[in-house]
Formats: C-alpha cells, sequence, structure tokens
C-alpha cells in the first residue's frame, strides 16, 4: 500500500511538472499575478498624508491608465499601449534612480489590470530603488475617491 501512494505522489509530480514545462508565453493570460512585494505597495492613506504633508518632499506620480488623476501626477494613459511604456521610460531617465515614484492605475482591479503590471515592469526595470505601486485593488473610485483623497477630472 505505501509503494503505490508512493508512485502515485511521483507520477503527479512528474505530470504536473510535464504540464508547467509545455506552457508557451503566447498562453498565458494578461492577468497573471501579481509582481509587486508589500514593500513595494503605498496605502492610498499614506499617499495622501505625504500629498497633504508640505514638510516633505513628494514622490513622482505618473496615472498609467484612462482614469481620475490624483492632484500632480503626470497623466501617461494606458500602459497597455508600448507608445505609453516609452513616454514613462523617457520621463523615468530625467530622474535620479532613488527618487520615490508611484504608479497607478485604477480602472479595474489589479488580478484584471492590463496597466499596472507593465508600468511597474518599465519602473523596476529602469532602475528605480523607490519605485512603488499605489494599492489600488479594487479600482480608483472604491479605494481612492470615495475615502475622500483628492482628485481631479
Amino acid at each position: 500500500m505505501k509503494t503505490y501512494k508512493l508512485l502515485s505522489i511521483v507520477i503527479l509530480l512528474f505530470a504536473g511538472s510535464q504540464s508547467t514545462a509545455q506552457v508557451k508565453s503566447s498562453d498565458l493570460l494578461p492577468h497573471k499575478p501579481v509582481n509587486w512585494t508589500e514593500k513595494q505597495l503605498i496605502q492610498p492613506s499614506a499617499l495622501a498624508a505625504i500629498m497633504a504633508n508640505n514638510k516633505i518632499q513628494k514622490p513622482v506620480i505618473f496615472n498609467m491608465g484612462v482614469v481620475e488623476d490624483i492632484p500632480g501626477a503626470v497623466r501617461i494613459g494606458a500602459a497597455s499601449d508600448e507608445k505609453n511604456i516609452q513616454i514613462l521610460k523617457e520621463k523615468l531617465k530625467a530622474l535620479p534612480k532613488n527618487t520615490q515614484v508611484v504608479v497607478y492605475c485604477g480602472c479595474c482591479p489589479y488580478d484584471k489590470c492590463p496597466n499596472i503590471r507593465p508600468a511597474f515592469q518599465a519602473l523596476i526595470s529602469s532602475g528605480f530603488i523607490n519605485g512603488k505601486v499605489l494599492n489600488l485593488p479594487t479600482n480608483i473610485k472604491t479605494d481612492w475617491i470615495n475615502k475622500g483623497f483628492p482628485y481631479t477630472k
């Protein structure tokens, strides 16, 4: 009986590794798992507090979607469009690598958003050590506007 269980586990592990190895990048869905760490998120309340404090340096904020702007944010546009990623990269070239940079979208839940991952990837691949994603897991309306944080249309 023990041998049968062990053999079953080995077969399952082998089958699982084989199916994973056969996945092609073209088969992947656009809503892949979140690829930032908890440390790379900034909470809406924390960003709003930073923005309201005139005694501390403000982060550079990029709006990478087609949503309302947070005051002071630079609107780039949908990061799912490669030309907007190039615009972001050009703007990042003008900043020191230790600048705190926040990217956000907020068009839809993060697990479906076509914009936030490409924007964050561009930020990190450009060498920014203080890159953050504004934590808007549902959308900008729910996670920012409905909480009373400032925005412009």
